[in-house]
């Protein structure tokens, strides 16, 4: 009787309720499209260390989530690709010689600590690709800031240029800013390239699949105290995984506020987060933990922002005028 009642449970956003003929498939299916360019390219760049991580995290992902499922007695729901596209996230995310043993790691605490542990899909607090990042991030740091390959010279170095920013050491032209741009830099897998995030987010934005409102309010609120700060404003934006946590961390849509005015506000306190961290955290990059950080906030600013139909202070003062309520 409970599977049942678990199997029929209803989950409820707040109103307005509007039924659509998107579903969960079709959703992944075009961030697997969007992602697939950034996946490729990373692959062009790096070679087959690239492949080799792309490959193992997504398997590695979807075998978790179908062995996780069968011991919950779940149905098997990998048909609906979130587990792909945990798979491409997270590692995207990564340097591209990563340990193959630690990738699977990430993938098992991604999958079964982060989403299935919680009820699986629509019921995960936090984002699984960044949970799963985070987890090497913090357990093997050295693995994880040490493996940077510079594309153009195939040299091997522990400095990010954040970490030049920070103290002081790197300046920029404006030639400095075209491999930021077009991708031919050091950096994780996926988020080398500004133009095929861009792209990615123009091809979400114009078949509705993400909404504008936080990734626009992350990036301007890391930006402009970035400026006053004194930090290189374009160089801020361009790197350190800033427009692919914006485009494809900030935009999931159970770990961010389901309102519009929750979004702006989510984007925004990232944006702002993500900057402290940078200015003046220990880590160079903070797009990881600003979005961590706020996914735990979600459901307090959903209800804090959710719409309230009715005017109650007119209700009441007409009450006081009449004697009697009319609700209209």
């Amino acid at each position: 009787m409970a599977a049942a009642l678990d199997k029929n449970e209803i989950y409820i956003s707040p109103n307005p309720h509007f039924s659509s003929a998107i579903n969960t498939t079709r959703i992944m299916l075009a961030v697997i499209i969007a992602l697939l360019p950034l996946a490729v390219y990373g692959v062009i760049l790096f070679g087959i260390p690239a492949l080799i991580t792309v490959a193992v995290s997504v398997v590695s992902c979807v075998v978790f989530e179908i062995l996780i499922q069968l011991a919950f007695k779940r149905p098997i729901r990998i048909k609906d690709g979130s587990a792909i596209v945990t798979g491409l996230l997270f590692a995207l995310t990564l340097p591209p010689e990563m340990p193959v043993w630690m990738v699977i790691l990430g993938a098992f605490f991604a999958i079964v600590v982060a989403k299935e542990f919680f009820g699986g899909i629509g019921s995960n607090v936090f984002n699984p690709a960044l949970v799963g990042r985070a987890f090497l991030f913090t357990s093997f740091p050295a693995a994880m800031g040490s493996n940077w390959i510079d594309p153009a010279t195939d040299a091997v170095s522990s400095a990010t240029i954040l970490s030049d920013m920070k103290e002081g050491f790197a300046y920029f032209s404006a030639e400095d800013y075209v491999p930021y741009f077009t991708g031919n830099s050091a950096g994780c897998i996926g988020e080398t390239s500004a133009a095929l995030i861009l792209l990615a987010a123009v091809f979400l934005l114009v078949t509705k699949i993400i909404d504008w409102r936080a990734p626009l309010a992350m990036i301007i609120c890391t930006a402009v105290p970035s400026f006053l700060a004194g930090t290189d404003i374009i160089a801020s934006v361009l790197t350190g995984g800033l427009l692919f946590g914006a485009v494809f961390m900030a935009t999931d849509y159970t770990t961010v506020p389901v309102t519009s005015y929750g979004r702006f506000v989510f984007g925004a306190l990232c944006g702002l987060i993500t900057f402290l961290i940078r200015q003046f955290g220990g880590y160079p990059e903070g797009v990881m933990f600003s979005i961590l950080i706020m996914n735990a906030l979600t459901p307090f600013l959903t209800k804090l922002t959710e719409r309230k139909y009715g005017h109650p202070k007119l209700f009441a003062a007409k009450k006081n005028k009449t004697g009697k309520g009319e609700a209209k």
